[in-house]
């Protein structure tokens, strides 16, 4: 187990990576980075994928240098629909959209369908699914969300049923799963992974409804906060801050309100809603004052195998002026631990 501030650091570090082969500069450097407790986890996305082989022997070959009780963890976005990483193309069989799904199947046929795609997540050695989107469908015009069909309904409750045979699927599948994208995107007018998404005048109350039911119903492993802003969040923390870099949204209406004490994740931190307002160290900083446990990195912009290096200096610097600040990565490790410590090797 990381005995070091800045070992237990490493595990709040997740991040993207650059090729699809199990051997190579950026294969062999993410091996390192996990070696040394540098990172926590690795996203795919589409273009690291070979074919379902390659992806095997990734997964294992990273997997062996860490500690069983560390495991990596090993994410990607499966939610079905438009977005998948793994296609038909490499082998794997696709499923329908969230939006599809809903309308074609009851809540436990959904639940068999998403246990089966969990069993072949964790059959490649993956042990994250970034879903499901528990969004509303606030609003059908919906750039990002209705756009692609990735919320299940307009309904509440109906989003919540599916949502939890989401969960309830992956979890017997031994995959674990992250509610997106706090506090609800399913409203918004524009899209986050291009600029700032105001939904302050477009949410809705009702938006809450599908976290706070998972939540209680102990079907929230993980929560995915997005790059959303509302002037609630904002004024109370006397700053401009959308809800991932929010206090006020993650430990006050998340944690105080909803009740929730898992694991806190944030959407990607190189999205255009945070490198076009925020400098890198700022942005760093905030994401772990509002709460957030992992910091999710897709590496995208200037991709390197120095960024886990750059984001733990930010971090240990700022914990070494501020007792406060360490121990707030003191928590997350606890939560992050105690959330890898389900996932059986």
């Amino acid at each position: 187990m990381a005995q070091s501030l800045r070992e237990k650091a490493g595990q709040m570090i997740m991040i993207g990576f650059q090729g699809d082969q199990a051997s190579g500069q950026w294969h062999n450097g993410v091996k390192t980075l996990a070696k040394e407790g540098k990172i926590g986890g690795v996203l795919y996305l589409k273009y690291n994928v070979a074919s379902v082989d390659m992806v095997k022997r990734k997964n294992a070959d990273w997997q062996s240098v860490v500690p069983s009780a560390l495991p990596l963890l090993i994410s990607i976005d499966q939610e079905g629909g438009k977005v998948e990483r793994l296609t038909n193309s490499v082998g794997f069989a696709e499923i329908a959209s969230a939006a599809d799904v809903a309308n074609s199947m009851n809540a436990r046929s959904a639940q068999t369908l998403y246990e089966n795609l969990g069993r072949r997540l964790a059959a490649l050695g993956f042990n994250v699914n970034f879903g499901p989107v528990v969004d509303v469908n606030v609003n059908r015009n919906n750039p990002i969300i209705a756009k692609y069909g990735r919320s299940f309904s307009a309904n509440p409750d109906v989003v919540t049923d599916y949502g939890a045979a989401f969960v309830k699927g992956h979890k017997a599948a031994g995959v674990l799963t992250a509610l997106k994208h706090f506090p609800g995107h399913g409203s918004s007018q524009a899209d986050s992974h291009l600029g700032f998404a105001d939904i302050t005048d477009s949410w809705r109350d009702t938006e809450y409804v599908p976290f706070q039911k998972l939540i209680s119903q102990n079907l929230a492993q993980m929560v995915m906060v997005g790059h959303l802003y509302h002037k609630s969040f904002a004024e109370a923390a006397s700053n401009d801050y959308p809800a991932s870099l929010s206090p006020v949204a993650i430990n006050g209406v998340l944690r105080q309100g909803l009740g929730f004490n898992g694991v806190v994740v944030s959407d990607d931190l190189e999205m255009g809603a945070i490198t076009k307002h925020y400098g890198f160290k700022e942005a760093v900083l905030a994401a772990v004052r509002a709460g957030n446990d992992i910091l999710l990195f897709s590496n995208t912009r200037e991709p390197s195998l120095e960024l886990p290096d750059k984001i733990l200096n930010l971090l240990i610097s700022e914990a070494e002026r501020d007792p406060a600040f360490a121990q707030m990565i003191e928590r997350s490790y606890a939560r992050i631990v105690g959330m890898k410590g389900t996932l059986a090797r």
